[in-house]
């Protein structure tokens, strides 16, 4: 049996209020963690609950602390996230940034000392839906190896956009600056499957099959070689060295550390409002034609059309519409270690 998005949302909400998280930032978060779901992204929607639970309850996620505006100018802002869960202030400084940009039509945001964020890409499709184009990045603990070390050198550091398109679901990317996400991994593992040889790099520098090895003796692949390695060090400035939040080492593991230590991510927001920008017939005349242009190009044997980012996301969360978020067993797993928090079992985790 499947959950609706309400089901699963006010499950999610109730676990977070039973730890003495607020009404509202446990609303907040569990718009972020179900909506993540419904697109499909299962790696970071409510697999992650128990996590985040067992860092509340301990301390490093500090429990209904509001986010902290440090310094700020028209079109930026430096944000403490209090080491409040990464969706509270993730969540604030995307309104933030949204608010600014619509003032002087582009705005930096830097978020500090916050916690995981999870899924980037919830909060560019959020901005895109209002009509602003998004970037937001991310960083981690290392876990990446650069080109030619044997070592992790950065965080699985995420970069994802949104672009508004009048008429339709906003374009929407969110990937890993590594070949994989370290959740894939895990996920991978658990379930007891052999991962390509490009997702992992072993303990002498070279490509490994055995997902039991990471992270103690392996370090992910960087997404596309030299390529991915320097857009994983793009998310590091802009997440970490600008707003002047902790960096590379100095970032925790909210996975693996005690549960009463601060995890220390950060993030940055980006945010251009199309409409102070540009022209709003010719922008929409002009992002529908070049959507039509590639759906229209000629596919190869056995593709029924070339897809934008985010196409498949979409469908995902109109499927959910109609049959409910049909979660992966390791979810469903994740979700149980939550139930002791609830007064009575859902039906649909029964």
């Amino acid at each position: 049996m499947n959950p609706t998005f309400d089901e699963l949302k006010s499950y999610t909400q109730t676990v977070l209020q039973a730890v003495d998280l607020s009404e509202s930032d446990a609303a907040a978060t569990a718009e972020v963690l179900v909506t993540t779901d419904a697109m499909g992204v299962f790696t970071h929607g409510t697999k992650l609950l128990s996590g985040y639970v067992r860092k509340l309850q301990g301390g490093g996620y500090r429990i209904n602390t509001a986010p902290t505006i440090e310094r700020q100018g028209p079109g930026w802002a430096i944000v403490n996230g209090e080491s409040a869960l990464g969706q509270v202030g993730s969540q604030f400084c995307i309104e933030l940034a949204m608010e600014k940009a619509a003032n002087v039509g582009v705005a930096y945001i830097g978020l500090k000392n916050t916690g995981h964020i999870g899924a980037a890409g919830y909060y560019t499709q959020k901005a895109a839906r209002q009509g602003f184009i998004a970037m937001v990045t991310g960083n981690d603990i290392p876990s990446v190896a650069a080109p030619g070390s044997k070592g992790p050198v950065l965080g699985s550091n995420p970069i994802a956009y949104g672009v508004p398109v009048p008429g339709r679901d906003p374009i929407n990317l969110d990937i890993a600056t590594a070949a994989v996400a370290g959740g894939k991994v895990y996920a991978a593992h658990q379930r007891g499957e052999v991962i390509p040889e490009n997702w992992l790099i072993d303990a002498n520098g070279k490509p490994t099959s055995d997902g039991s090895l990471y992270p103690a003796n392996a370090s992910l692949a960087p997404m596309a070689g030299h390529k991915g390695y320097g857009f994983g060090l793009w998310c590091e400035i802009l997440s970490g060295a600008l707003p002047g939040g902790h960096m590379t080492w100095d970032v925790g593991s909210w996975m693996f550390d005690p549960t009463d230590t601060p995890s220390y991510h950060n993030a940055g927001f980006i945010v251009m409002d199309t409409k102070v920008i540009a022209e709003q017939d010719d922008y929409a005349q002009r992002m529908n034609k070049l959507i039509d242009e590639i759906h229209a190009v000629e596919t190869a044997e056995g593709v029924a059309k070339v897809l934008l980012p985010g196409e498949r996301e979409w469908a995902n969360v109109s499927k959910s519409q109609e049959t409910g978020i049909d979660l992966p067993a390791d979810v469903r797993v994740k979700l149980t270690e939550t139930l002791a928090l609830v007064s009575e079992v859902p039906t649909w985790l029964a």
